[in-house]
């Protein structure tokens, strides 16, 4: 296993200044932070559910997460404001490197019928948004011991300027592409 960190100031940087022709190494694009979401609508119901994503994504990530709660009440789903609806966490400096060597060389190759990660999934800004269906591609989580599956989001947040900038930049780390 790589370590990213290490990967991105001695090789990615120089790749990336080149490329853009950057006159400054600070203009370089880098990663700023990596969020992982988990939303559980059926948490109205079954209070459980969050309790079980908490420490699944605490395990994942090796930071405690932050139950997310419902800002506005909506009849309809039979939810009220201020209801758990989700977890989540944000991951600076180590733990975000960490996560990311993870995610790219364990985790994204677990997936099923894997082809890659769409490369569409940016949202103007450099930043990317990944969906995944189920948690159990992340070694830590044991899978006889899940109640249920569930899936997360993962946004990575870069400093780019652009998309282009971005999807290189997450390319060089090794981000697996398909378009």
């Amino acid at each position: 296993m790589t370590d990213l960190k290490a990967l991105y100031k001695e090789e990615i940087v120089p790749k990336l200044k080149e490329h853009f022709k950057y006159s400054n190494v600070m203009q370089v694009p880098k990663i700023e932070k990596v969020t992982i979401n988990m939303g559980l609508g059926e948490a109205i119901h079954n209070g459980k559910l969050i309790d079980s994503a908490v420490l699944e994504i605490a395990s994942i990530t090796g930071q405690q997460p932050v139950i997310t709660r419902a800002k506005k009440s909506i009849a309809a789903f039979k939810l009220r404001e201020g209801m758990p609806i989700g977890c989540m966490v944000t991951l600076r400096r180590e733990k975000m490197w960490d996560f990311l060597t993870k995610l790219v060389n364990i985790s994204l190759p677990r997936v099923r019928d894997f082809r890659g990660v769409s490369g569409k999934a940016f949202d103007g800004h450099g930043n990317y948004t990944l969906g995944i269906k189920e948690q159990i591609i992340f070694p830590e989580i044991d899978y006889d011991k899940i109640d249920k599956i569930k899936g997360l989001n993962i946004t990575v947040v870069t400093s780019a300027n652009s998309d282009e900038e971005g999807k290189e930049l997450l390319k060089l780390l090794g981000m697996p592409f398909r378009n």
